[in-house]
C-alpha cells in the first residue's frame, strides 16, 4: 500500500532523515520505534505532504504522493494524527469529530461515522456538547483518534498517541489500535512505548540518527538484544 524509498528529508540546511525506507501493506500494523529527535515525526510529515524529501521517492497505492501537497494526500486516503493531539479546544467535541469529515467523500456518511466512534469511545458522545478543551488527556487523544476516523483513513498514522496518558490509559490506546487493526484498518504508528507496540504490531522499524537501524517482526524485535538493552531496560 504505502512505498517509501530512500527518501532524504531536510529541515532548512540540517538533514533530518537520511535515504529511508519503509513498506506498509494493505491492512498491516506497523510500528516505529527510537529514541527523541530520531526522525520519526519527520518521516511521517514527509509521508503526509508537510515536509517534502529533497531525494527519494514516496508512493501509494502505485501512484507518487512526493511533490503533493498535504490536502491532495488527505483525498487519498493517508490521515496523520499528530503528536500533542492538536484538537480544537474552543470547539465543542461534536464539531470537532464533524470537522474530521471535512473531504468530500466521508461527508457524505457523517451519521454512520459519528456512530461508529461513538460505539468505539462512549464518553465522546456523553461530551458530545462539552468543549474539547475541558476534556481530561485521555478523552482528548480518544478525539483526536476519533476525528481521524471520522476521514474514513485508507492509512493511519499516528504520531505517538500515547503520549502523556497514564499507563493504563496508553495500554488501553494501543489496544484500541489493535482492534482497528483487526476490523481492517491499516495502521502506521510512531511510539515510545516500546514493549508494548512491539507486542501488538506485525512489524517495525527501529529509527536511529535518522536512519533505518533494524526492521523485522514485531517479535523478531523483542527477542533482539540491543533493543531489549537500550528501549527495555532488561
Amino acid at each position: 500500500m504505502l512505498k517509501v524509498n530512500k527518501i532524504n528529508v531536510f529541515h532548512g540546511k540540517l538533514q533530518a532523515i537520511w535515504d529511508v525506507s519503509l513498506e506498509v501493506g494493505e491492512r498491516e500494523f506497523v510500528t516505529v520505534i527510537g529514541p527523541n529527535g530520531a526522525g520519526e515525526t519527520t518521516l511521517l510529515m514527509a509521508i503526509s505532504g508537510v515536509s517534502q524529501p529533497s531525494s527519494g521517492s514516496i508512493e501509494f497505492r502505485g501512484e507518487r504522493l512526493d511533490g503533493l501537497p498535504p490536502h491532495k494526500i488527505c483525498e487519498r486516503g493517508i490521515i496523520q494524527i499528530p503528536e500533542g493531539r492538536k484538537i480544537f479546544p474552543l470547539m465543542k467535541v461534536s464539531e470537532n469529530l464533524e470537522m474530521g469529515a471535512y473531504l468530500a467523500e466521508p461527508r457524505k456518511s457523517v451519521k454512520d461515522s459519528l456512530e461508529r466512534v461513538c460505539h468505539l469511545f462512549p464518553i465522546l458522545k456523553e461530551r458530545q456538547n462539552q468543549l474539547a478543551g475541558t476534556l481530561s488527556g485521555g478523552e482528548q487523544q480518544m478525539l483526536a483518534l476519533g476525528r481521524g476516523l471520522m476521514s474514513q483513513p485508507k492509512l493511519l498514522m499516528l504520531d505517538e498517541p500515547t503520549l502523556g496518558l497514564s499507563p493504563k490509559l496508553a495500554i488501553e490506546m494501543l489496544g484500541t489500535l489493535k482492534l482497528l487493526n483487526e476490523q481492517g484498518v491499516t495502521i502506521l504508528l510512531v511510539s515510545q512505548e516500546v514493549l508494548r507496540s512491539l507486542e501488538i504490531t506485525q512489524r517495525a522499524y527501529v529509527l536511529e540518527n535518522g536512519r533505518v537501524a533494524l526492521e523485522g517482526t514485531g517479535e523478531k524485535l523483542l527477542a533482539n538484544e540491543g533493543i531489549r538493552r537500550s528501549y527495555l531496560g532488561l
